[in-house]
């Protein structure tokens, strides 16, 4: 059997984002005035602290994601739901790609991500919240 070539990160991302709904910051900051969507924001805790948040979001690090999303899942929080609309934000928009491209895997059918994260919400003068409270 043949072995599989490695493929790099940004290959990774970038195969992510070809399967996965790519928003502007002016289309999630719509949703969200919408009220029909839920932002989960995927960054560190620090990393919240650091560069502040969007408001609204929900914080679910990266690494707890699957488990959090995962409805037989005892980690599952109820704010995950595969039939509600998901967007996913990290802090430039690789993590938030590949981590909406798990939750197609995983049921949702109406997932997307910031690409661009909160970089990209802060550069086009997006409100921000210093800290990071969740």
């Amino acid at each position: 059997m043949a072995q599989e070539s490695a493929k790099t990160a940004a290959e990774l991302v970038a195969e992510a984002k070809s399967r996965t709904e790519n928003l502007t910051p002016d289309d999630v900051a719509r949703e969200m005035a919408e009220g029909d969507a839920v932002l989960i924001d995927l960054r560190e805790p620090e990393e919240r602290t650091r560069n502040g948040t969007i408001p609204g979001a929900i914080h679910a690090p990266r690494g707890m994601l699957e488990f959090y999303a995962d409805p037989t899942s005892s980690y599952h929080r109820p704010e995950l739901d595969p039939n509600r609309r998901t967007i996913l934000h990290c802090a430039s928009g690789g993590r938030s790609a590949l981590a909406a491209d798990t939750l197609r895997q995983l049921g949702y059918s109406n997932v997307a991500h910031l690409d661009g994260g909160i970089n990209a919400w802060k550069e086009t003068g997006h409100e921000v919240e210093e800290g990071g409270s969740s």
